[in-house]
This record gives structure tokens, sequence and C-alpha cells, in this order.
């Protein structure tokens, strides 16, 4: 069994900053990408950040330049450093994880979700 943990969520005045954290554990061999999604309340899931195994980024257009991903491959953590937060970044925040598990076989994990709220 494989699982990702996430924490760091919570209330945030916009201008503020977070960092959320995602662990992934389990009987895993290896990870490929990595990366954040968000869905906000009557919308879609999208895109936040991803992260390759060798450290290459990429971001939605909406949080160039305040967002940060980063990863831990010891500890098989990603992690979202977000600054400058708006209230349009309000959402659920879910982690992936592109898996190899032992035996070979390929994963695609997501974590339950943590909430971020912006607001004064």
């Amino acid at each position: 069994q494989v699982q990702l943990v996430e924490s760091g969520g919570g209330l945030v005045q916009p201008g503020g900053s977070l960092r959320l954290s995602c662990a992934a554990s389990g009987s895993i061999f290896s990870i490929n990408n990595m990366g954040w999604y968000r869905q906000a309340p009557g919308k879609q899931r999208e895109l936040v950040a991803t992260i390759t195994s060798g450290a290459s980024t990429n971001y939605a257009d909406s949080v160039k330049g305040r967002f940060t991903i980063s990863r831990d491959n010891v500890k098989n953590t990603v992690y979202l450093q977000m600054n400058s937060l708006k209230p349009e970044d309000t959402a659920v925040y879910y982690c992936n994880a592109d898996l190899v598990l032992l035996g070979n076989r390929g994963y695609d994990s997501w974590g339950q979700g943590t909430q971020v709220t912006v607001a004064s």
C-alpha cells in the first residue's frame, strides 16, 4: 500500500505565505514526477506546479513568481512554498506523484487534499 499525506494548509490573509508538504510512503521503488493541483468550489481541478525527479519545474501562469515547488528525494516529499497569496488561490490543494512500486509497477497516487483559504 502507498499513500500521500499532505500538511500545511490553513487560513491566511492576502499577501501572506503558506508551505504545503506531501510525503509519500509505502512500497515505493522510485518516484518520477510529483506535483500540486488545486480545485476551487465550482471549478475543475487545475495544475499548480510539477517537478521531475531531476528537479525540472513547471508552473501555472497564475502562480509563477509567487509559488515554488521543491522535493526531497530522500524523504519522498514534495513541497509547495506559496507567497503573496491572493483570495483567488483559495482551493483544496492536492498532491500527486507518479510512483514506481516494488515489482516495477507504475502507480499514479493522489493525496487526500488540504484546504487553503486566503481571506481577511
